[in-house]
Formats: structure tokens, C-alpha cells, sequence
């Protein structure tokens, strides 16, 4: 099943009152008025997601920025967003699906079988020239039954050890990927061994993912191979997700790695590598670390 839904088909849904739960995930780095944004205009229906507080955790170092929430308090979320055991869920945002991705994957992660990210988001809607609408949408509380632990992820020795027999990919953007600046996180580099494979080559310019035989190229380029187990991280999990969703476009399964580069980096025990290339330069020995256990891999 593929991780898309286009706006012909989500209007074609919504024409037909075929029972679709939207999620609108305005949220960007450096942005933190997504509801705002939200609330001057939305999908008919679409319901706010604040990825700070419904899609994570409150951040602490030791877990990163964005560690992923309880399951319990993620399904009050999901119920609090009117979704209900068997529906149709459609999540969306105005960077590309860069932040729905996250919900995307957690959803999909908890057991909901049918969820699609609006291909090309609210700008492809408004591209469309089709109706928008201002304000709050409170609706009626759901009633799902969500559990976890239904998409391949990996810890922080996983992580460390993925690059010995499979592929990790980097989904930052190169510049960080390399070391040479980095905004939030308290070391610069990337895990030893990664790949670079940024996240904004997964999309065209006007936000939609790039076809699949595109991407399957694209991934291929990068040593992505049937068979070969693939691993993703990014900054704080949350665009790491949207390159989970371009490698199952591709036809290619991926984990996620949700605490990702800041709850790496944090870590003082764990090496960092600068430089264009996987192994870099200053990587060290990781030795032991306590750095999350209990790893799935795919």
C-alpha cells in the first residue's frame, strides 16, 4: 500500500462523505506558529496536530528532542483527533509532508492500517484551487485502539552497530550531515558510518515526492539494495520519517531510528564523525553505552 494519497483521491473521498479523519501537522524548525497557521486556513474538516506536544515527549537530552510518547498518551491524541478503530486517516502540512510524515509513521506504528500522507500537502490543495476553510474543528472524541511497535526502529546501539551489516541514512541536510553547521544539537557530525541523504532530494519543487522509479534510483545511488537492511535518522526523528516514507514509495522497507542525532549527540560516550564521508574524521570507539537498549531491527 502506498504511503500517498493525492488530492484527486482525497476529493473524490470527501465528495463521496467516505469517512477520512484529516490531520493538519503544521509545524517547522524555527516556526513554532503552526497553529496560527492553521488557523487562518485548512482542509475542510482537518483537525490541528501539535507535533510538540502530541507527537512527542517532552525532549530531554538524554532522549533527544522529539522522543516519541508514551502509547497510552498517544492514543488519547488520536482519539482526541476523532479517529476510530478502521478509519481512513489522511495527514498533511505546508512543507512537503516534512512534519506529517511523523504522524504518518506513528499511526502506522500503532497498528492504524490505512494512513496516507496528502501528497504535495496544502499547497498542492490550494494548487488544485479547491476549498479551504478558517477556524477551530473540534471533533466528536474517537474511540481507537492503538498499540505499538508495528514499524521496524532502532536504538542508539543499534544505530552504532547498523553500519557493520546494513545501510544508515543520514536524512539531515548535507551541511550538517558534514559538520560544518549545526543549529541546535551540542556536536556537529554525523554517526560513523552513515550515509548523507538529505530528505529534501525525496521531493520536487513544489513538494510532492518524486515518482517511484525516481526514488528508487535515487536510493539505489546511495547502496539501498533488496535485501539490504536500511536504517534513517535525522535531527530529532521527525524528517527521518519522511524518508521512511520515500523508501517504502521506492519499494523499499526502512526502521527508524526516533531519537535520532540529538539524543546521539548528547551523548559524550557516543563518536561523531565530521566530513563528507561516512567514517569522517575525529570518529572514535563508541565502547559501552547505556544509550537506549532493546533494539528492533527490520
Amino acid at each position: 500500500m502506498s504511503p500517498l494519497m493525492d488530492v484527486a483521491g482525497l476529493q473524490a473521498r470527501l465528495a463521496d462523505h467516505r469517512r477520512t479523519v484529516l490531520l493538519d501537522v503544521r509545524w517547522a524548525l524555527g516556526d513554532p506558529h503552526g497553529y496560527r497557521h492553521y488557523l487562518q486556513e485548512h482542509l475542510p474538516g482537518a483537525v490541528f496536530v501539535d507535533l510538540q506536544t502530541e507527537l512527542a515527549a517532552a525532549g530531554v537530552p538524554e532522549r533527544g528532542r522529539h522522543p516519541l510518547p508514551a502509547a497510552e498518551d498517544f492514543e488519547a491524541s488520536a482519539r482526541r483527533w476523532g479517529i476510530n478503530d478502521g478509519d481512513v486517516v489522511v495527514a498533511y502540512d505546508d512543507s512537503g509532508n516534512m512534519a506529517a510524515a511523523r504522524a504518518w509513521w506513528m499511526l502506522r506504528d500503532a497498528g492504524l492500517a490505512e494512513v496516507y500522507l496528502l501528497d504535495g500537502g496544502l499547497a498542492a490543495w490550494r494548487a488544485a484551487g479547491l476549498a479551504l476553510e478558517a477556524g477551530p474543528v473540534v471533533p466528536a472524541p474517537g474511540g481507537v485502539h492503538l498499540t505499538h511497535g508495528k514499524m521496524p526502529a532502532l536504538d542508539a546501539t543499534a544505530a552504532s552497530a547498523w553500519p557493520e551489516a546494513g545501510l544508515l541514512l543520514d536524512a539531515r541536510a548535507g551541511e550538517r550531515y558534514r559538520g560544518e553547521f549545526e543549529p541546535i544539537d551540542p556536536r556537529a557530525g554525523h554517526i560513523p558510518g552513515a550515509i548523507s541523504a538529505p530528505t529534501s532530494e525525496n521531493v520536487d519543487g513544489s513538494g510532492r515526492f518524486l515518482p517511484p522509479d525516481s526514488l528508487r534510483r535515487r536510493f539505489e545511488s546511495l547502496g539501498v539494495r533488496d535485501g539490504r537492511q536500511v536504517a534513517v535518522y535525522c535531527g530529532s526523528g521527525v524528517t527521518a520519517a519522511h524518508e521512511v516514507a520515500a523508501l517504502e514509495i521506492a519499494g523499499f522497507a526502512a526502521a527508524l531510528y526516533p531519537g535520532s542525532f540529538s539524543m546521539w549527540s548528547n551523548h559524550p560516550d557516543l563518536p561523531v564523525a565530521t566530513g563528507a564521508e561516512p567514517g569522517g574524521r575525529g570518529a572514535q570507539p563508541s565502547g559501552n553505552t547505556d544509550a537506549g537498549r532493546g533494539s528492533v531491527a527490520l
